[in-house]
C-alpha cells in the first residue's frame, strides 16, 4: 500500500481524536491565517484561503472560528505572525520524508524537528534532498459503499479530477491543487462524503518496507504530524499487503 494511502488512512483515524483535543483546528487555522496574510481575506479571489477553507469545513471547524482565523490573517485581529518552512529528511530504510510547517519561531521548530527525525531512526536533511520526489495533488479517499465507480468517475471528471481508482474498499481519486476545491465543492453537492480529503505531496517511486522498518517510518510520521507546527507530512514508503497484514495481526 502506498504510502500516502496507507498515512492518509491512519491520519484521517488519528484526525477524529485530533479534533476533540483541538490540534487539528489549530493547524487549519493557521493554514488560513497564512493563505489570508498572503492573498487577502476574499476567498473567491484568493485560491489558496478557499482551499484553507474548504479543508477546514472537511475538519468541521466553526464558521467563527473560520472567520477569526482570517482576520488575524488580514490583520483585523493579532495572532497572525507565521512563516512557511519546508524541513526534508529520511525515515529508516532510507524512506524520503518531507514536512510542510508553520511556525512563528524558527529558532525553536528546528531543532525539534531534528530530535524528531533522530529518536525515530531518521535523520534531517538538506534543503532540497527530497523534494524533487514528490508532487502536490489533491486526495480524495471515499468508501466503496457510498457511491458506485460510474457516478463517481462522472462527477469527478467533469470537476476537474485526474484520476479516479479503487484501492481495496475505497476509491482513491487525484487531482491538481488548482481544481481541488472544485473537485471538493461537487463532492459536497452530491452528498457524497469523503473519509479523507486533503493536498498532498505524492512520489514518484516508493520504498518497499518489511514490517520492522514500517513500525519505525510509522512511528516517526505519527510523531511529526502531532507537533503543532507540522501542517502536513509526506514519505515514499510503500507496505506490501503481505507485510500489511502480519502488522494487523501483532
Amino acid at each position: 500500500m502506498a504510502g500516502h494511502s496507507h498515512w492518509a488512512g491512519i491520519k484521517h483515524k488519528k484526525a477524529l481524536i485530533d479534533n476533540k483535543r483541538g490540534k487539528l483546528w489549530g493547524k487549519l487555522s493557521k493554514a488560513i491565517i497564512v493563505a489570508a496574510k498572503m492573498g487577502g481575506g476574499d476567498p473567491d479571489q484568493n485560491p489558496r484561503l478557499r482551499l484553507a477553507i474548504a479543508d477546514a469545513k472537511s475538519g468541521r471547524m466553526p464558521k467563527d472560528t473560520i472567520s477569526r482565523a482570517i482576520k488575524k490573517g488580514t490583520g483585523e485581529l493579532e495572532g497572525g505572525n507565521f512563516e512557511e518552512i519546508v524541513y526534508e529528511g529520511y525515515g529508516a530504510g532510507g524512506v524520503a520524508v518531507y514536512c510542510d510547517i508553520l511556525t512563528d519561531n524558527r529558532n525553536r521548530t528546528a531543532p525539534e524537528i531534528r530530535k524528531l527525525f533522530e529518536i525515530n531512526d531518521g535523520k534531517l536533511g538538506a534543503t532540497g534532498c527530497v523534494a524533487w520526489m514528490f508532487e502536490c495533488k489533491g486526495l480524495f479517499m471515499i468508501s466503496a459503499e457510498k457511491t458506485n465507480e460510474d457516478t463517481l468517475m462522472e462527477l469527478a471528471l467533469e470537476a476537474g479530477a485526474e484520476d479516479v481508482q479503487l484501492n481495496n474498499d475505497k476509491f482513491e481519486l487525484k487531482c491538481d491543487p488548482e481544481t481541488y476545491s472544485d473537485v471538493a465543492e461537487a463532492l459536497e453537492k452530491a452528498a457524497i462524503v469523503s473519509d479523507v480529503q486533503q493536498l498532498t505531496r505524492i512520489p514518484s517511486t516508493t520504498v518497499d518496507l518489511d514490517a520492522a522498518t514500517a513500525k519505525k517510518v510509522l512511528r516517526l510520521m505519527e510523531s511529526l504530524d502531532d507537533h503543532d507546527d507540522v501542517q502536513s507530512v509526506s514519505a515514499n514508503f510503500n507496505i506490501p499487503e503481505t507485510v500489511l497484514s502480519t502488522m494487523t495481526e501483532d
